[in-house]
């Protein structure tokens, strides 16, 4: 009768079988030798358990085919077994885990050695059919010298490994060398080593002080067509630096399009800062030729001065429109009457302040005798002038002036008594407070 011991269980026919099938059979065995060669497919795992898949004798099988891909009919949950029986089969097979559940599957034919596959992955394997010891053995660690040899290697998803001191993208290469023709290899620490690196035929080369980024150059110079070139310190050197519609060169920016503005946009309530360098920060507004123009300067660092200016909407200078002009002789003209801030003051244990950087009005109603300083005034060979509205208490108040008041014949007037009475005096000084003339404008005037 037929047998089926050879490695693709094709029918073998004993001398005088087959009589009138034996086209037949040979046809049979034809065909399963082309699908020895082909792809198969096969879902091995019914369930979520071990399973063996045995090639069948003389008839078509999936798991005849040289590229076998395994699948599952249930979901796994472990690293489940697939044993391919019979165990005495010796052939090389490519095999497929596309099972279902994620998990890796291990390929086994005897008691010998196993294969494990990970989901998504396929192997090259072969089978010893050596029986009940059989083994199923990976054949990628038995290439020649020829062979990809890593502990995992894949481009695509999986990381490409290197030995813990270098990758040799081109075998035959050493750390710290470059062999000709053998590509790019990297130094022992990580860097790339060449006598020469070249880009489009142009040298690099760099001594312990700098990077000359190109051959040729030295540091704080820039040669034309020599790109950017880093000076001894670190900066990149240029006799012009163009970047957009921005022009750096020498001490000047300019917008280089046509009517182009500068902006200086600070972030959140940041500000434009102008630094001062052994003098106040100091800015100047050119005419159009740039032969004179107006500075502005902020205060000497002995003033500790912090303090915010803010430009009105309405207040115009040197315009023919504006509200406030002043001439070639620096005589200022208000276009329209001038408005001061009235300030009032209070006393305290019998004394009060009028301080000259308030204003030019001030308003006391009286509460109790009163003695009265005067300061801050302009300093000497300028004006302070000031009025001072004084309204009597409900009992007669007394003033004590400051000694440095000279009145109209050295005498200090008389408060009027009576309750809600109003005087009102006019004080200035052009010396710096030593004197103050002291004039009576109205009393009695509640």
């Amino acid at each position: 009768m037929p047998t089926y011991v050879n490695d693709l269980r094709l029918t073998e026919l004993n001398t005088g079988e087959g009589s009138g099938t034996w086209g037949t059979t040979t046809n049979t065995n034809l065909e399963l030798i082309g699908e020895s060669l082909g792809y198969g497919t096969e879902a091995s795992f019914s369930s979520d358990a071990n399973a063996t898949t045995t090639v069948a004798d003389g008839s078509t099988d999936p798991a005849r085919s040289m590229y076998f891909k395994v699948t599952s009919g249930a979901s796994l949950t472990a690293t489940r077994e697939l044993t391919i029986a019979p165990n005495t089969l010796s052939r090389l097979m490519y095999i497929e885990n596309a099972t279902t559940g994620s998990q890796s599957i291990t390929i086994k034919q005897g008691s010998g050695g196993t294969v494990t596959i990970g989901n998504g992955n396929a192997a090259i394997v072969y089978l010893d059919g050596a029986g009940s010891g059989a083994a199923v053995i990976d054949a990628n660690t038995s290439l020649s010298a020829t062979k990809v040899d890593a502990a995992t290697l894949a481009i695509g998803g999986t990381a490409v490994t290197s030995t813990a001191a270098e990758l040799n993208l081109v075998d035959g290469s050493s750390a710290g060398t470059i062999v000709n023709s053998k590509g790019v290899v990297y130094g022992s620490s990580g860097q790339v080593n060449a006598t020469t690196l070249q880009i489009a035929g142009t040298s690099i080369t760099s001594t312990a002080a700098e990077l000359n980024l190109v051959d040729g150059s030295t540091a704080d110079t820039v040669v034309n067509s020599k790109a950017v070139i880093y000076g001894a310190a670190g900066q990149v050197t240029a006799n012009e630096l163009d970047v957009d519609n921005i022009q750096i060169d020498a001490n000047v920016v300019k917008s280089t399009n046509t009517n182009g503005n500068i902006q200086l946009f600070p972030n959140g309530t940041g500000f434009t800062e102008l630094y001062g360098n052994t003098n106040a920060g100091t800015i100047r507004f050119n005419c159009e030729s740039n032969s004179h123009g107006v500075t502005v300067q902020g205060p000497a660092h002995s003033a500790s001065a912090t303090y915010t200016v803010k430009l009105p909407n309405t207040l115009g200078l040197t315009q023919a429109s504006g509200l406030v002009t002043a001439d070639a002789n620096g005589v200022v003209t208000f276009d329209n009457g001038t408005i001061d801030e009235s300030t009032t003051i209070t006393s305290s244990s019998n004394a009060a302040t009028l301080n000259l950087r308030d204003g030019n009005s001030f308003l006391h109603d009286l509460t109790e005798n009163v003695t009265y300083t005067f300061s801050n005034p302009a300093a000497s060979g300028k004006v302070s002038m000031f009025v001072l509205k004084i309204i009597q208490g409900s009992s007669a108040r007394t003033i004590t002036w400051p000694s440095s008041v000279d009145w109209a014949a050295a005498t200090a007037p008389t408060l009027t008594a009576t309750n809600d009475g109003v005087d009102v005096f006019v004080f200035f000084t052009i010396d710096g407070g030593t004197t103050y003339y002291g004039f009576t404008a109205g009393q009695a005037m509640g």
